[in-house]
């Protein structure tokens, strides 16, 4: 079996399917000459991240076409070895996760066989989830939905309480937040606490825009609400930021959805700089790399809970690798109600009670809507 095409798709945004981002996914489709064809994701964070890592996808096609697609590991190396100059890290690893989560879904096809099963076979029967409210919601309607997610069988909850600042519509960060930010997160946290009940886990995600004395005067403010963790309160480029910080705060910290393969990991665990782990699948190298990560943080017996709340591919492929490990914790999802996937998708997700049950089908599991995908997509960016 040799690859024919590599593939990006980009949809574009629409109301649809938008989980209060952007709006764009980027599907990765790689074709092979048996008629096997693998799909992966690398949905980023913006139009302008999306375009250039299509674009990446697209020049990658000379590189890898006729090489068999069994050899997973071999073409991941091939790929970002190729990258070593200009920056192996971020937009290349991005587009090396989509096309190794196709790869693993060719071979998982072509064998007839999960990939959990591949991978050494499942420690659980299905996968616990943990979810968001909408962001930018006042106190009542953030009391209101924590009592739905919590009504919907979810026991965690992420959200970020916390009002942008008006320098970061720029992208600048000065890293700190006003008296009466911080008194707006801890109001619309204590509104999520009281929906939610005393026994969903609060996660808060700072999602990096603090410095030093503001993250640990913002963690010590909303500690009163029992938080579960405090997600990336600095900016991920310093690990001397993110030390300092955990040598002051009690609140367990996570952090990983912007690390870039196990290299960026090891100083995070090996300084124990966090509690949790949160690499995602489409970023951080595929399914092959999360499953190194995994297994790095086992040893270190650091949980995992893949950042995973992009498109649906996003979450199977982090689904299948936690089936096959032991610290996992849980993983994440845009919202509660992910219907709004169901039109990339010929069957739906599987959500129950807060746990999402895998398919049985080889590879993946699911299988692409192709007629949405070419009615929705980029004509730059798409397939025939």
């Amino acid at each position: 079996m040799k690859i024919t095409k590599v593939t990006p798709w980009l949809l574009l945004a629409t109301a649809a399917y938008n989980f209060g981002r952007q709006g764009e996914y980027i599907f990765v489709e790689v074709q092979t000459d048996e008629g096997i064809t693998g799909w992966g994701e690398v949905t980023t964070t913006h139009p302008v991240a999306n375009r250039a890592v299509c674009a990446v996808l697209q020049q990658l096609n000379p590189l890898i076409v006729g090489d068999n697609p069994f050899n997973i590991e071999q073409i991941w190396n091939k790929i970002f070895r190729r990258f070593t100059y200009m920056g192996s890290r971020g937009a290349s690893t991005n587009a090396i996760s989509g096309i190794d989560i196709a790869l693993w879904d060719i071979r998982g096809k072509a064998m007839n066989e999960t990939i959990y099963n591949l991978l050494g076979g499942p420690v659980r029967e299905n996968i616990e989830l943990y979810t968001h409210p909408d962001p930018n919601i006042g106190p009542d309607e953030a009391k209101r939905q924590a009592k739905e997610i919590a009504d919907s069988g979810h026991t965690a909850m992420k959200f970020d309480p916390y009002p942008h600042m008006v320098e970061e519509s720029n992208g600048y960060l000065s890293g700190t937040m006003t008296a009466s930010g911080e008194a707006e997160g801890n109001q619309i946290t204590a509104a999520i606490r009281e929906g939610a009940g005393p026994d969903m886990e609060l996660l808060i995600d700072a999602h990096g825009r603090f410095d030093v004395p503001t993250a640990v005067r913002l963690s010590r403010s909303v500690a009163p609400s029992n938080i579960h963790w405090w997600e990336e309160p600095v900016p991920v480029e310093s690990t001397h930021a993110l030390k300092n910080v955990r040598n002051q705060i009690e609140l367990p910290i996570s952090v990983g959805e912007r690390l870039h393969t196990r290299w960026e990991f090891v100083a995070v665990l090996e300084q124990d700089l966090a509690d949790f782990l949160m690499p995602d699948v489409t970023w951080t190298g595929g399914i092959s790399e999360l499953k190194k990560i995994s297994t790095m943080a086992e040893a270190y017996y650091v949980p995992i809970s893949p950042h995973d709340a992009s498109g649906p591919i996003n979450i199977l492929a982090g689904a299948q690798v936690m089936m096959s490990v032991p610290n996992f914790y849980k993983l994440e999802t845009a919202r509660h109600r992910l219907g709004a996937y169901d039109q990339f998708i010929q069957t739906p997700l599987d959500v129950r009670e807060g746990r999402l049950h895998m398919p049985d089908g080889p590879g993946l599991g699911i299988e692409m809507n192709m007629d949405f995908l070419r009615a929705n997509s980029d004509e730059q960016f798409r397939g025939e």
